[in-house]
C-alpha cells in the first residue's frame, strides 16, 4: 500500500479516535429529544424492526441491530449498485465484498447470513451456492434491517445473522415517478469498461383503495480492471461468476388493497435476471487469477433467473392481536461457469472419457430450486403486564432442489424437503427500564434423498497424481431432522438514550447436502483410492480399464443438522452529539461446516467464532458528521475430527479478522453533499489444519459528491480514488490464490422524483 494511503488512513483514525461511530444502531429512544453538546436539541425518532416477526423498537431487541435507511441507500448507490458492498461498508461483522455476482467467502461473523426480501427467504437451504445478495436491486429497497447473531425466528439458515430487504411502499395519491441513471467506468480503460444502468419507479394510489408500485432496473457491465490497469478475469473464483460482461434486469411489482384502516392484502412479484458472456477462459496457474488471453471461453453463458411471488394479508384488528399471513413461491435457476481441469487449482472435473482431454464438454452446471411456503404470525397483547406481548405462529415450507450438467445429468442427489415449524416469543416489560424477551421454535424437516448416479469424474492432486472416479451409485432414502431452539435476553435502559442488552440465541440449519453428495466417493485420498482408479503421478493418454462398480449410501456421509449457540452483550445509544454501539459475541457449534479448498473436501466438526463490533457517529456541526464501523472477529475449529479444537478456521470463513470503514459527510448550505470514506482490512496468515494461505491487508479511499440540479440530484463518485492495487481478501480466500480487486472506478449519475 503506498505511503499516501497509509497517511490518509492514519489521519482518519487520529481524527475519529475523538469522535468515532455509526448511525441507525444508536436510534433507540422512542419519541424523545435530548440536548446536544452545543446546547441544541436533536430529535430521536422511534425505529422499529421486524426482527421478532412483529414490529418492535430496537430498544426492545436484545441483539445487535443495524437499520440502513433510504437516505443511506441512495448515498451508497452513488458509489455502487452492489448490496454486498454496502453491507460490507456499513455493517460491522460482514466480510469485504468479492466485487462479483458471487457471495462466496462473504460471511457474517464468520457464519451464514439468511437473506430475505420483505420477509420472504431467498436462500436455497439444500444447496448453498452463495449467489444472491449482490443481485438484489437497491433502487427498489426502502430500508435494510440486519440482525446479528444466530437466530431461528424466520426459520433455518440464520447461523450468523439475518438481513431483510424491505422494498418501497406505494405512495399516496397521483402517480409518482422516480428515476436513477448512472454511467460507471474504470479510469484504466474507460471506453472498454463502460457500465450504464437505469432504474425507474412508478407508484401511487388509485380511486377505490388500490395502490401500486413498479420498479424496473437495467444494468450492463463490460471489462473490469485492477489498480495496475490489468484486465480482470470473468471467473476469478473458479465457477462462481464474475463482475464483468453481463446484462442484468430487475423487476419489482406490487399491488395492494386496504379493506379498511386495519385490513390489507398485497400481492408482489420480484424477478432477478442476469446473463454473463465471458470472453476468455481463466488462467489459475500464475501467481494470481488472470484471463487466459487467446483461449476463448467455450461454455454456455452464466445465468441467473430468479422469480419470487408472494401474497400477504394483515389485520391489526384480529381478535387475538395483529395478524399476518404470507404465502410465497420462489422459482430459481442459476447456471455457473464452464471450467477446465488444472492439477494445481481445479482438482476435479467431470470426465470426458478421454485422458488426453479429460474435461467433459458438459463440465458446467445449472442449479434449480422451487420453494413454496406459508407463514402465519400473530402478535397477541397479554393482560398480565402493560406492554406484555406473545408473538406466535407457524411456518410450512416445501423445497425441491436439483443440479445438473448442461447435458441434463444430475451432479448431486435430487432433494425434496418439507418443513413444519411452530414458534412463540414472549416479551415482558418489567418496570419502565427493563424488557425481558424469551422464546422457542420447534422445527421438523422431512427430507427425501433420491437415488442418483454421480457422473464419472477426473481428478488430480500435486503429490498424489491422477485418478478417474467411475460413475458411483448413491442410494438415498427418507430422513428427518428436528430441533427445538431457544432464545432469552433482556434490554435495560440506563438512561433515556442509552441501553445495555444481552442474551442467548440459537440458530438451526442443515448443511449443504448437495455439496456432500456431489463429492460422494471423492472426499480425501482414502475415498479416492477406494472408489477410483489410480493412474499414477504422470498422466499418459493410453487405454485403460476401470472395472470398479461400487455404491455408497447417504447414511455413510454422516450429515448432521447444525445448531449454533450465540452469546452476546452490548451497549447502544446516544450522548450529546454522539450516537453509537459496542457489542461482543461468542458463538459455538458442534457440527460446523467447512470447505477446504486445498483438498476439495467438505466436512462437519466442532467450532467457535467470537468478536467485537463498534459503530458510531459524531455530529461535529449541523453540516458535518464523522463516523466509523469497526469489527474484529476470529474463529477456530476441530480440523481433524478428534473432538478437540486445534486450528484456526479457514480463510473462506474469516479472511480479514479486523476491518472497518471510516467516513465523513459534509452538507453545504447550497445542498451539495460530499462524502469521503476509507475501507480497510487486516491480513491473515492463520494455520487452518491443512495449509496456510496468507491474505494481505489493504485499504481504499472512496469519494462522492452530490448536488441539486434540475429538480433532482446530479452526482459524481470515485471508488478506489488512489487506484490501489490489492488482492481482494474474500475472493482470494475462496480458492487460496490471489484475485485482484477493482481499480479506480468513476460514476456519473442523476436521480429525480416527479
Amino acid at each position: 500500500m503506498i505511503a499516501l494511503s497509509r497517511g490518509l488512513l492514519l489521519a482518519s483514525f487520529s481524527l475519529l479516535s475523538l469522535v468515532a461511530a455509526a448511525p441507525a444502531l444508536a436510534q433507540t429512544a422512542p419519541e424523545q429529544t435530548q440536548e446536544s453538546a452545543g446546547g441544541e436539541t436533536i430529535d430521536l425518532d422511534t425505529v422499529t424492526v421486524t426482527a421478532t416477526r412483529a414490529d418492535r423498537p430496537i430498544s426492545d431487541v436484545p441483539q445487535t441491530v443495524r437499520v440502513i435507511e433510504r437516505n443511506e441507500i441512495e448515498q451508497q448507490l452513488q458509489l455502487t449498485n452492489n448490496p454486498a458492498a454496502v453491507l460490507a461498508k456499513l455493517v460491522p461483522g460482514y466480510s469485504v465484498s468479492t466485487q462479483t455476482i458471487s457471495g462466496a467467502s462473504e460471511t457474517f461473523r464468520g457464519r451464514e447470513l439468511l437473506v430475505m426480501i420483505d420477509g420472504v427467504p431467498m436462500n436455497i437451504p439444500l444447496r448453498n451456492v452463495s449467489r444472491l445478495l449482490a443481485l438484489i436491486d437497491l433502487n427498489s429497497v426502502e430500508r435494510i434491517e440486519v440482525v446479528a447473531g444466530a437466530a431461528s425466528t424466520y426459520g433455518a439458515g440464520a447461523t450468523g445473522g439475518t438481513v431483510n430487504f424491505i422494498t418501497k411502499r406505494p405512495t399516496d395519491g397521483a402517480p409518482t415517478v422516480s428515476i436513477n441513471t448512472a454511467l460507471r467506468a474504470f479510469t484504466a480503460k474507460p471506453g472498454e469498461s463502460l457500465a450504464p444502468e437505469i432504474s425507474g419507479t412508478v407508484s401511487g394510489r388509485a380511486p377505490g383503495g388500490f395502490d401500486y408500485l413498479v420498479t424496473a432496473t437495467g444494468a450492463f457491465a463490460n471489462n473490469t480492471y485492477d489498480g495496475n490497469g490489468r484486465l480482470l478475469p470473468s471467473d476469478g473464483m473458479l465457477g462462481q461468476g464474475g463482475g464483468d460482461n453481463y446484462g442484468r434486469g430487475n423487476f419489482l411489482g406490487k399491488i395492494g388493497y386496504d379493506f379498511d384502516a386495519s385490513k390489507r392484502i398485497e400481492a408482489q412479484a420480484n424477478w432477478i435476471y442476469l446473463n454473463q458472456d465471458p470472453q476468455w477462459m481463466t488462467d489459475y496457474s500464475g501467481p494470481f487469477a488472470a484471463p487466459d488471453i487467446g483461449n476463448p471461453y467455450s461454455g454456455e453463458s452464466v445465468l441467473e433467473d430468479t422469480k419470487s411471488f408472494s401474497l400477504r394479508y394483515t389485520d391489526s384488528a384480529f381478535a387475538l392481536g395483529d395478524l399476518s399471513m404470507l404465502a410465497y413461491y420462489n422459482d430459481i435457476r442459476k447456471r455457473f461457469n464452464y471450467s477446465e481441469f488444472d492439477i494445481n487449482n481445479n482438482f476435479m472435473v467431470y470426465y470426458s472419457g478421454n485422458l488426453g482431454s479429460p474435461t467433459s464438454p458438459y463440465n458446467q452446471t445449472a442449479l434449480y430450486s422451487e420453494r413454496a411456503g406459508f407463514n402465519l404470525t400473530v402478535d397477541t397483547p397479554l393482560p398480565i403486564l402493560d406492554g406484555a406481548k406473545l408473538t406466535w405462529g407457524t411456518d410450512i415450507v416445501h423445497d425441491d432442489t436439483w443440479q445438473t450438467l448442461t447435458n441434463g445429468e444430475d451432479v448431486f442427489t435430487p432433494l425434496n424437503q418439507m418443513t413444519y415449524a411452530g414458534f412463540a416469543q414472549l416479551q415482558l416489560p418489567i418496570g419502565k427500564r427493563l424488557v425481558v424477551r424469551g422464546g422457542m421454535r420447534y422445527e421438523y424437516l422431512d427430507v427425501e434423498v433420491n437415488d442418483f448416479t454421480r457422473p464419472a469424474a477426473f481428478l488430480g492432486f500435486p503429490g498424489l497424481g491422477y485418478a478417474v472416479l467411475p460413475e458411483l451409485a448413491v442410494t438415498g432414502g427418507n430422513y428427518d431432522y428436528s430441533a427445538a431452539t431457544f432464545n432469552i435476553g433482556a434490554t435495560y435502559k440506563l438512561t433515556d438514550t442509552i441501553d445495555i442488552y444481552g442474551g442467548f440465541s440459537q440458530g438451526f440449519a442443515l448443511p449443504d447436502i448437495g455439496a456432500f453428495t456431489r463429492r460422494a466417493g471423492a472426499q480425501g485420498t482414502s475415498q479416492i483410492l477406494t472408489y477410483g482408479c489410480y493412474l499414477g503421478a504422470r498422466l499418459r493418454p493410453i487405454p485403460y480399464t476401470c472395472p470398479k462398480q461400487m455404491s455408497v449410501s447417504f447414511d455413510d456421509l454422516g450429515i448432521e443438522a447444525q445448531i449454533v449457540n450465540n452469546y452476546e452483550i452490548g451497549v447502544r445509544g446516544s450522548l450529546g452529539r454522539f450516537r453509537g454501539s459496542l457489542a461482543g459475541y461468542y458463538s459455538t457449534s458442534d457440527e460446523g461446516v467447512n470447505f477446504v479448498a486445498s483438498t476439495n473436501t467438505i466436512g462437519q466438526s466442532k467450532e467457535i467464532t467470537y468478536g467485537v463490533e463498534f459503530t458510531g457517529e459524531y455530529e461535529v456541526t449541523s453540516n458535518l458528521a464523522l463516523g466509523t464501523n469497526l469489527a474484529w472477529r476470529e474463529g477456530e475449529w476441530d480440523s481433524d475430527g478428534d473432538g478437540t479444537i486445534d486450528a484456526w478456521l479457514p480463510n473462506n470463513r474469516i479472511a480479514t479478522p479486523f476491518r472497518g470503514t471510516v467516513y465523513g459527510n459534509y452538507r453545504f448550505d447550497t445542498g451539495t453533499v460530499v462524502r469521503l470514506e476509507v475501507e480497510f482490512w487486516s491480513g491473515r496468515d492463520r494455520f487452518d489444519g491443512t495449509e496456510t494461505f496468507e491474505i494481505d491487508g489493504g485499504a481504499t479511499l472512496n469519494a462522492a459528491l452530490a448536488h441539486p440540479f434540475a429538480g433532482g440530484t446530479l452526482y459524481v463518485s470515485v471508488d478506489n480514488l488512489l487506484d490501489e492495487t490489492y488482492a481482494n481478501p474474500s475472493a482470494s480466500a475462496t480458492r487460496s490464490y490471489d484475485v485482484y480487486g477493482w481499480g479506480r472506478t468513476v460514476t456519473v449519475g442523476f436521480s429525480k422524483t416527479f
